[in-house]
């Protein structure tokens, strides 16, 4: 699942492209009988009131809460995105091919025609991983946003910009790990809200912090010395601010590099981002730990369900 820093990436090239830019359409073939999408896209009867709620509206702003996208458009309603675990989006020119099955040339899903979306240009777009579309947006200046998703999990919904933050989608999650008044002092507050909780699973806990994700958890304890599965209530001063430490850090790194692609995360132009390359402990399992006179292996265990990749030797 695309964390912090894919997301950050995102949006920063969202910046770069769609502001100011009117929403002149946007399709999907998403649709699911699901009760849980009942307020997103793949509703096709939400996809009706989302489409008129967006078309026509100028795009303001956009900005990421955890791990949410917020395209804040015109007479106060907001686009929210969540690319959950396989989504991410594609800015460039791209044009329909009609389905060429002749029961499906006519049929309608969420009123538009049944096809596929293929970028216009050769080009980073073409990447393999790019090609599971399933919404599209047009814009004004003839270009569009494409959300590929292969497990199709992604959100889409429109909410109201005044209460966007109040909704169920943003309310019950933690500070902003980056923010300036992220400081040692909030990250103590944070983490004794779980002082019985496991390390790695309290940092994932988006109601905990903002963002933190699989990747980015390992990366920090392996960097602050951490073993995973030691209890927030037993963590020293001193190792809590080499957390904090390597919160701050990490992060930025992972923002530098563009993000991780070792999955299927790539930035609007279709290209991988290079954290991946810098991995010290995610998924580097019975390798060599990288840390400087340290002789230990790289090891993966379970922990309350999730993966966790630390050094046998100095995360303690």
């Amino acid at each position: 699942m695309p964390e912090l820093p894919e997301v950050e990436t995102t949006v920063r090239g969202l910046r770069k492209t769609i502001l100011g830019m009117i929403i002149k359409d946007v399709w999907t073939d998403l649709k699911t009988k699901d009760k849980r999408q009942n307020g997103a896209i793949a509703n096709t009867e939400y996809f009706k009131i989302f489409e008129k709620g967006i078309l026509n509206k100028k795009v303001l702003s956009v900005e990421r809460r955890a791990k949410n996208i917020l395209i804040n458009i015109s007479a106060g309603k907001t686009i929210l995105i969540h690319l959950k675990m396989t989504g991410h989006l594609l800015y460039g020119k791209y044009k329909f091919i009609p389905s060429p099955r002749p029961d499906l040339k006519n049929s309608k899903r969420s009123g538009l025609l049944l096809g596929s979306w293929v970028p216009s240009e050769n080009g980073p777009l073409n990447d393999p991983y790019n090609r599971f579309i399933h919404v599209v947006f047009t814009f004004s200046n003839g270009k569009n946003i494409a959300f590929s998703d292969a497990r199709k999990f992604g959100k889409i919904t429109l909410l109201d910009t005044k209460t966007a933050h109040d909704t169920k989608h943003l309310n019950n999650i933690g500070p902003e790990p980056l923010d300036k008044s992220f400081n040692l002092e909030r990250l103590k507050e944070r983490l004794n809200k779980k002082p019985n909780g496991k390390i790695k699973t309290v940092l994932i806990d988006q109601s905990i912090i903002a963002g933190i994700g699989n990747i980015y958890s390992d990366e920090i304890l392996w960097c602050a010395g951490i073993h995973p599965e030691r209890k927030v209530s037993k963590l020293k001063e001193s190792e809590i601010k080499l957390i904090y430490k390597a919160i701050k850090e990490t992060l930025a790194k992972g923002i530098d590099f563009g993000g991780d692609s070792m999955s299927d995360y790539r930035n609007i132009y279709g290209l991988p981002g290079k954290f991946q390359i810098h991995h010290e402990a995610y998924r580097r399992t019975g390798e060599k730990c990288r840390k400087k006179g340290c002789k230990g292996i790289i090891k993966r265990k379970m922990i309350n369900g999730r993966s966790a990749h630390f050094c046998s030797k100095h995360q303690r």
